[in-house]
């Protein structure tokens, strides 16, 4: 398929700049997958303007910031979960032992106070 400024008819087409062939490859998209959100979001946080990204992507800022937000509310998320996971099971372990320790000291307790003592008993030999 031919462009336009091929042709011949488009010479303002021809007078577009590099962001203008990219905004109408922006515009053809309708849906924004994860991953090409994360990519942006990517760029975003690497320092990129995101003025500049929202031309080159025929975005509007609002929605650039919206998912850059989303983002790092997902990151604070993701990391705060795996420290609560692992400092839980932690905890469940040691409140396990615990119970195990308790029940195993009242065994032997129990058993101590009923044992007689062995005073008076003489060997086999």
């Amino acid at each position: 398929m031919l462009k336009e400024n091929e042709v011949g008819g488009g010479a303002l087409e021809g007078a577009r700049s590099a962001t203008g062939s990219a905004l109408r490859a922006a515009a053809e998209v309708k849906r924004w997958s994860s991953g090409r959100k994360k990519q942006v979001v990517l760029r975003l946080l690497r320092g990129e303007s995101a003025d500049a990204l929202s031309r080159e992507l025929a975005v509007p800022r609002y929605r650039l910031d919206e998912w850059r937000d989303r983002a790092l509310v997902g990151i604070d998320v993701g990391i705060k979960e795996r420290e609560t996971d692992l400092v839980a099971k932690q905890l469940d372990d040691a409140n396990r032992r615990i119970g195990e320790l308790v029940m195993e000291n009242a065994i032997l307790r129990k058993a101590r106070q009923t044992k007689r003592p062995v005073v008076g008993r003489r060997s086999s030999r």
